[in-house]
């Protein structure tokens, strides 16, 4: 996991007069960006345990245990200096989510380095995907070419396993090189039997796009979803962040039911600031918020 990937957000600057945001609300069946509840939702959810970053390493079993405490069925882990299982065996690591209630359906991951043994212990315990997190932007759109046909490799190294390999996006691939937006070419160059794609809303909609256009352009390609909030940073007209699910301005109530119609399966909690909160009690806000959303 490159850490830089997310070192946008202090300075990210989209959308500044909201002016999308009000017309995608309205598109949502008719929703706004509303924080009432929509229903109870009955369908499990996770988190991806960035957003722990923090707290994670220092307690691995700790914090999986108030992960599941807060009402979270899922997670999605990371790639860091103790490797996708923070020290633990393959098989150490499901069985003590197994003990907790929790399941770990995917991780991001380096694609690069060592792929077909993290494949291979992944498949193991029974997870469903591999993910890259990160490209980087400022590149060039043969960079993108080559990076889809990587993608394909991952995905049959994964098909041979029973899994699946996916990209989660950020801004980048949304914005025009050369003419074209990366997202469009690796999404066209990407093999639909191995490779789907994680759609990191919060990127989308910082990149002046309409993620629900984009699940009707590409039905059953995004089959995971990072479910997180954009709010304005204190003080400022132009900059924006990550917030507590319902405090910001993405109309994610009705809006999550909808993107199910188009292949969404994986609805994955993801936050990357923390203004007037903890990150623990973050992740706690954001599974109440989850938990009124009807899917």
């Amino acid at each position: 996991m490159q850490n830089n990937r997310r070192n946008f957000l202090k300075t990210a600057t989209a959308l500044g007069s909201g002016l999308f945001l009000t017309s995608f609300a309205t598109k949502i069946t008719g929703c706004t960006a509303a924080k009432g509840s929509a229903g109870a939702n009955t369908k499990p959810f996770g988190l991806q345990l960035y957003t722990l970053r923090e707290d994670f390493p220092k307690d691995p079993k700790g914090v999986l245990k108030q992960v599941a405490d807060f009402g979270y069925k899922q997670v999605e882990g990371y790639e860091g200096n103790q490797g996708i299982f923070w020290g633990m065996k393959n098989t150490e690591m499901k069985s003590y989510l197994d003990g907790i209630g929790l399941t770990m359906v995917s991780t991001h991951c380096d694609m690069n380095r060592n792929f077909e043994q993290k494949a291979d212990e992944a498949a193991a315990i029974g997870m469903k995907y591999l993910i890259c997190p990160y490209l980087g932007a400022n590149k060039s759109l043969d960079f993108y070419k080559k990076a889809a046909d990587r993608f394909n490799q991952c995905g049959d190294i994964c098909k041979q396993r029973g899994l699946k390999f996916a990209y989660h996006n950020h801004d980048y691939s949304f914005r025009p090189v050369e003419g074209q937006l990366p997202q469009d070419v690796m999404m066209q160059m990407a093999n639909p039997s191995t490779v789907d794609f994680e759609m990191d809303i919060y990127w989308v909609v910082m990149a002046g796009q309409d993620p629900m256009a984009w699940m009707k352009k590409y039905p059953n390609r995004f089959t995971l979803c990072h479910v997180k909030d954009r709010g304005a940073v204190s003080g400022s007209n132009d900059k924006f962040e990550s917030v507590v699910l319902g405090k910001g301005s993405i109309p994610y109530q009705r809006m999550l039911l909808e993107m199910e119609k188009s292949g969404m399966q994986y609805y994955i909690v993801e936050q990357e600031a923390y203004a007037g909160t903890t990150p623990l009690n973050a992740a706690k806000l954001n599974a109440d918020y989850m938990q009124t959303v009807k899917l």
